[in-house]
């Protein structure tokens, strides 16, 4: 009796590994799928659509597949599956995980305040005290009407008595500007007077920066994909200036109507350094789904990037903090 009820238990028991591994097979294939979408998104091709761009804009969304597919492999019970979904689940940490770190508080050498205030905001006034009450050194503007930009430079003159402006871009900064000049990044078809991008040199403590402000073309999903050909083309124009740049220290603050993940602003990636810590989730300001408003750094560390409460605006203010490397100077 003793054998036929060992023996029972064993075709019992090898009758569960094989139902397990059985019912486990569909989330164990969507959980080594979505690692390997997390790992290998550059892969994911762009010939159609753009799909590659479309995933990497949402990437970090991706990781709300681990604990649905945690829930299945335990309503299924099976042992495949749950292995399975460790692969996303250690991909995410290793793409984003540092992110969810705290913002370092030590010392650093540029605090700076990066918004899109929107041509429709019915507050300038108010947004502009908002930020700067956040004590920035320099504040970058995007979407800045002739019509609000009086209003801008008031709010913010007291503190910022230093500012350049070139179409709907403005910096405002706590040290003197040198060098400004505006930045043709026009994509080809859009006409003279589109102008969104401005270079500027800032005289800090530490030595001379060089500040690019930038809102680069917006991207639009639709029938034929995700439109994202004129973003992708400016953001080549403005690598190509950021890469000509003769001074070391570069900071780039803008509406890049990307993430950093997406590889249409690899020529921008490729040269400067995104926040190491920070979701900072910006756009939209209702229910923030992707960070499009960007600090970048060259020669130097953006420490941390934070939103800041909302304004008149559709985007959340970013706020970030940047330490220059030693070896770097201008």
């Amino acid at each position: 009796m003793a054998g036929q009820t060992d023996s029972g238990s064993v075709h019992r028991i090898a009758r569960w590994r094989a139902a397990g591994g059985t019912r486990g097979r569909v989330p164990g294939s969507l959980a080594v799928l979505t690692a390997a979408v997390l790992t290998f998104h550059s892969a994911v091709p762009n010939a159609v659509g753009r799909l590659g761009s479309l995933v990497e804009a949402f990437l970090p969304w991706l990781g709300l597949l681990v604990p649905l597919l945690l829930v299945v492999a335990l309503v299924r019970r099976s042992a495949v599956a749950l292995v399975a979904v460790l692969l996303p689940a250690l991909a995410w940490l290793g793409q984003f995980g540092g992110l969810l770190l705290p913002v370092e508080r030590g010392a650093h050498h540029l605090t700076v305040v990066q918004h899109n205030v929107s041509d429709e905001n019915p507050d300038p006034v108010g947004t502009a005290t908002a930020l700067a009450a956040a004590a920035p050194d320099l504040v970058a503007l995007e979407e800045v009407t002739p019509s609000a930009l009086p209003a801008y430079a008031a709010a913010l003159g007291s503190r910022y008595p230093y500012h350049a402006v070139e179409g709907t871009v403005g910096l405002w900064s706590a040290y003197p500007l040198t060098g400004v000049r505006r930045l043709d990044i026009r994509p080809s078809g859009i006409g003279e007077g589109w102008s969104r991008g401005l270079r500027a040199g800032v005289s800090t403590p530490e030595g001379e920066v060089a500040v690019y402000v930038a809102h680069l073309p917006s991207v639009r999903i639709g029938p034929s994909g995700f439109a994202s050909r004129p973003r992708d083309e400016s953001a080549r124009l403005l690598g190509a200036a950021v890469a000509a740049e003769p001074v070391g220290r570069v900071v780039l603050l803008g509406d890049l109507n990307a993430t950093v993940d997406d590889r249409g602003l690899a020529p921008l990636t490729s040269r400067m350094a995104a926040p190491r810590r920070g979701f900072a989730l910006s756009w939209p300001a209702s229910f923030p789904v992707s960070r499009i408003d960007q600090v970048l750094a060259r020669s130097g560390t953006v420490t941390g990037i934070r939103t800041l409460p909302p304004t008149g605006s559709d985007h959340l203010p970013v706020l970030a903090r940047i330490t220059w490397s030693r070896a770097a100077g201008s």
